[in-house]
């Protein structure tokens, strides 16, 4: 590995990513690889980026940027076999979680690019794009939607203020989830499919997931009170929801999620409205870990 493309979205984790990239590059540099600097001005130069650096012979693509931007990414990238690494710089950072990246470290997570050594992990596929890491239907969705159309508090935060402003006034739902053909109809507050463990910045929703097994993990969340809901979020953070009475906890290689008037959200980002197919693509991706 010799020559390095890096893509940068300066906009990321409000401009964290332009001001972390020089320090990358150096970095990257100074192992002796040859470094191409590519800038997005806008989400759809990730995509027409990716895709000009794989047909550049380029050696390995790294983008510094959140969920988002490794979303559009993957979408170019995976199944093409050209080693993907990732500099945490957005709100959430649930892909590089997954991953075990140092999610403050950008020059530590650089260095994982220069020791070379990938593993091919696996992507959910829903409505003909990869998904990273989780898909989300329900309460959860509800409060990805605000939390992005705020622009306070920063990081974190926003989703633990989205969460109270969506409690107000949230009701169960009702689901069909149906998982490798075996259909099940029930209330629920959310669910979640995801081949990684979290989402919303470190909530462990899918616990158990992991990133490389071939299996989609499905967490239903079954009717509880508001206040339940809300002493539920501590536990998520740290995957101890895992054994409540109200937390189902499915897997398999396929999920229907069907509820009326929701939207569903992957990676972060609006996917479109239920009824929903996800699949599952077996090391779809490789990257740096």
């Amino acid at each position: 590995m010799r020559r390095i493309a890096l893509v940068v979205n300066p906009t990321s984790g409000r401009g964290l990513g332009a001001r972390i990239a020089p320090g990358v590059r150096e970095r990257l540099a100074a192992a002796g690889l040859t470094v191409d600097v590519h800038t997005t001005t806008c989400a759809e130069d990730v995509g027409r980026i990716s895709a000009e650096v794989v047909a550049s012979g380029a050696d390995a693509v790294v983008l510094i940027g959140g969920d988002g931007t490794i979303h559009l990414g993957a979408q170019v990238l995976a199944n093409s076999g050209m080693p993907f690494g990732v500099i945490p710089a957005g709100t959430g950072n649930d892909f590089a979680r997954g991953l075990g990246l140092p999610l403050k470290d950008p020059a530590a997570a650089a260095d994982l690019v220069v020791a070379g050594r990938t593993r091919a992990i696996d992507l959910a596929v829903a409505k003909d794009e990869f998904i990273t890491t989780v898909v989300a239907g329900g309460f959860d969705s509800l409060v990805n939607k605000r939390a992005n159309a705020m622009t306070w508090p920063k990081g974190n935060a926003r989703y633990t203020v989205a969460t109270l402003a969506e409690l107000r006034t949230f009701k169960a739902l009702e689901y069909v989830v149906t998982v490798d053909g075996d259909p099940i109809e029930t209330s629920a507050m959310l669910v979640a499919v995801g081949t990684g463990p979290t989402y919303g910045g470190g909530l462990r929703i899918c616990a158990d997931a992991e990133i490389d097994d071939g299996q989609l993990d499905v967490t239903i969340i079954e009717p509880v009170s508001r206040l339940t809901l809300l002493q539920m979020f501590p536990k998520l953070s740290k995957g101890t929801h895992v054994g409540h009475p109200a937390v189902r906890m499915l897997r398999g290689r396929s999920v229907r999620i069907e509820s009326p008037g929701i939207t569903a959200y992957a990676d972060g980002e609006p996917l479109g409205p239920l009824p929903v197919d996800i699949g599952i693509a077996p090391g779809a991706l490789t990257v740096f870990a």
